[in-house]
C-alpha cells in the first residue's frame, strides 16, 4: 500500500496523488511496483526500503547520498489461538530525502496511524526532521504504553496463579517474559540509533529538535528500565510459582500416601481373618465386630500418629 500525504496551509494533512517537495509517503508492505515507484521518484536505494521489510532487520542509522536512512524497531500487538495478547516488535523504515519524508514497514501500525488521523501536536510534513523524531517519541510512548499493559496482564495472572495453579497461566506468563525480551532487546538497539543520532549530527536539528531527540532518549531510557524490571520480576515469578507447584505437588503425594498406609491396616487385618485357616476367636459370637474393631483401631492409631506429625 502506498499513501502520500501533505500539511496544508490550514496546517490540516492532506492526501495527493504525487509525490512533492514537502509531502510525506507513508508505504505499508508495498508491492514491488510501488518500491520501484517510490524509489525513481525520490532517489532512495532501493535496498533500503527491502531492508525495512524485513522483519529482522535490525536497526541502525546512515547517511548516503544526501539522504538519511534510519530503521528502528517499534512494538505492536498480535494474538494467539485462545485470544490471549502477544507483544512483538518489527522495524520501521525512516528516510529523509531533500525534498520528502518516507516511511516503510511491514505492517499498519497506531504509530504512523497517530500520524495520520492527526493525533500528534505540531506535526508537519515539511518539517522533515521533527517529523522523524516525532515518530521515534511516538515508537518511545507505545514501548511504555504496553509495558504497563505486561504489567497489568501480569499481575491479573498472578490472582488467577493463586486460584488455579494451572499450565495455562504458566504458559501466559512465559509468552510475557518473551514478549519483554523482544522488547529489551529493541528498546537497546533503538538507543545506540538515537545516541548515534545524538552524537554524529545525522538531522539537521534546531534547538527545539534537538530537546525532543532528548526527550526521546529519556522516554528510550525509561522504557529499557521499566523492560528489565519486569523481565526481572516475571522471571522471579516463574521461579516462585514452578516450586510452589512443585510444593504443592508433595503435599498431595505425601497426603495419598499417609492414606494409602492407614487403609492398608484394615485390609491386613480382613486378610488375616479371611484365612481359611484355625483363627483365634473365630467362633466367638462377636469375631467380626472384634476384627472390625481391631482394624479401626490400628487405621486411628496410624492417622493420629501421622497428625501429630503434620502429614496431612
Amino acid at each position: 500500500m502506498l499513501e502520500i500525504f501533505k500539511s496544508g496551509e490550514d496546517k490540516q494533512l492532506k492526501k495527493v496523488n504525487d509525490i512533492t517537495k514537502g509531502c510525506w509517503v507513508n508505504m505499508v508492505l508495498p508491492s514491488e511496483a510501488e518500491i520501484n515507484k517510490v524509489a525513481d521518484d525520490t532517489g532512495i536505494a532501493v535496498d533500503f526500503i527491502r531492508d525495512a521489510l524485513d522483519d529482522e532487520e535490525r536497526p541502525r542509522v546512515e547517511r548516503e547520498d544526501g539522504h538519511v536512512y534510519i530503521i528502528v524497531d517499534y512494538p505492536y500487538i498480535t494474538h494467539d489461538d485462545s485470544g490471549f495478547p502477544i507483544y512483538e516488535t518489527i522495524p520501521v523504515g525512516i528516510v529523509l530525502t531533500a525534498g520528502c519524508i518516507v516511511t516503510v514497514s511491514l505492517k499498519e501500525t497506531p504509530v504512523i496511524n497517530d500520524f495520520k488521523n492527526n493525533k500528534v501536536k505540531e506535526f508537519f510534513t515539511f518539517k522533515k526532521t521533527r517529523f522523524a523524531l516525532q515518530i521515534l517519541y511516538v515508537i518511545s510512548i507505545y514501548y511504555l504504553r504496553y509495558l504497563k499493559q505486561i504489567n497489568k496482564k501480569t499481575n491479573e495472572i498472578e490472582r488467577e496463579l493463586h486460584q488455579s495453579m494451572k499450565n495455562k497461566e504458566l504458559y501466559a506468563f512465559l509468552s510475557l517474559e518473551k514478549s519483554l525480551v523482544y522488547f529489551t532487546t529493541s528498546l537497546k538497539s533503538n538507543k545506540v540509533v538515537l545516541d548515534k543520532i545524538m552524537r554524529f549530527n545525522y538531522l539537521k536539528m534546531y534547538e527545539e529538535d534537538k530537546d525532543l531527540l532528548e526527550d526521546v532518549i529519556i522516554e528510550n531510557t525509561q522504557a529499557i528500565e521499566m523492560a528489565e524490571t519486569y523481565s526481572s520480576i516475571l522471571s522471579g515469578m516463574m521461579d516462585a510459582f514452578a516450586s510452589i507447584i512443585s510444593n504443592n505437588l508433595n503435599i498431595v503425594m505425601k497426603f495419598l500416601t499417609s492414606i494409602t498406609i492407614i487403609l492398608s491396616f484394615p485390609t491386613m487385618v480382613a486378610s488375616f481373618f479371611g484365612m481359611n485357616v484355625d483363627l483365634p476367636f473365630q467362633h466367638h459370637p462377636q469375631a467380626f465386630f472384634f476384627a472390625l474393631s481391631l482394624a479401626l483401631l490400628l487405621a486411628g492409631l496410624t492417622a493420629l500418629i501421622f497428625w501429630k506429625k503434620k502429614y496431612f
